[in-house]
């Protein structure tokens, strides 16, 4: 693992793979209640690429600064690593994450080369905020048995297959989650995309952009994700079977292969 000081925040990154390799750096952004090692995994299995992986502000390793509980001010973070560390780059987003990649992409063309977002919303319902306001109150205190039992029951709700590795994945996230004040600061952000819903700005994004969802998603329902492929100009849309929100647990081996079809074509 790599530090940077950008910004506010010291920014904690994995990088895997080089500058020889043939393919543009990619830049992998991880969602709620999680850190850039939920990504181990996918860069272990496109080894032969160059991927970073960060936490996001308050997650993991990474100081959470100034937080304004925004989706511009996590977008400008994504932005201030691109111009720091990798410069033009593929970028993928899960879930939080992949809001605010297409956030970037919509501001920051030049940047953003082309974008992947996987079980990713551009509009926040009522029910979804009241959610993410809870969420981000319960974190006051992540010590909590309450916080300790959403933590888990969202762990639950995220999954289809893989309920023998919920203690083992909930108790990742709450160490990605640490004493909370990031997954607040997330957590408020995606609670605002409600009043400031990002649809409008899809149609800015010139940029190709896959779309992946999850065939068994609860938590963001594909009908999430044919709302941003409507308001993309340059879209292919890809479904992962057998998978709940958390993807990346349920069905590993397809999302890396819908990963590296979408970016080398292979």
């Amino acid at each position: 693992m790599t530090t940077v000081s950008i910004g506010d925040l010291t920014v904690n990154y994995s990088e895997q793979g080089s500058d020889e390799t043939s393919s543009a750096p990619i830049v992998l952004v991880h969602g709620l209640g999680e850190d850039s090692r939920s990504w181990a995994h996918t860069q272990r299995d496109l080894a032969d690429l160059h991927t970073y992986a960060y936490d996001l502000r308050g997650f993991g390793s990474t100081t959470v600064g100034d937080a304004e509980g925004t989706l511009e001010q996590l977008g400008r973070d994504l932005v201030a690593f691109l111009e720091t560390v990798t410069g033009p780059a593929i970028v993928v987003g899960f879930s939080a994450g992949g809001t605010i990649v297409l956030w970037a992409a919509a501001e920051r063309p030049d940047l953003v080369s082309r974008a992947i977002v996987l079980g990713t919303s551009s509009v926040v319902g009522r029910a979804a905020a009241e959610f993410y306001t809870q969420r981000a109150d319960q974190a006051a205190d992540t010590a909590t048995d309450e916080f300790r039992a959403a933590m888990r029951d969202d762990t639950v709700a995220g999954l289809v297959s893989a309920h023998d590795r919920v203690d083992e994945i909930t108790a990742r996230r709450l160490e990605a989650v640490g004493e909370g004040a990031g997954y607040a600061n997330a957590a408020r952000a995606m609670a605002g995309v409600r009043e400031q819903p990002l649809t409008p700005r899809l149609s800015e994004i010139r940029q190709h952009v896959d779309v992946i969802a999850a065939d068994r998603d609860a938590l963001c329902p594909e009908k999430a994700a044919k709302m941003i492929v409507d308001g993309l100009p340059d879209v292919t849309y890809r479904v992962i079977p057998d998978a709940g929100h958390l993807m990346n647990v349920d069905n590993p081996a397809a999302v890396t292969a819908a990963l590296r079809e979408a970016i080398v074509g292979a």
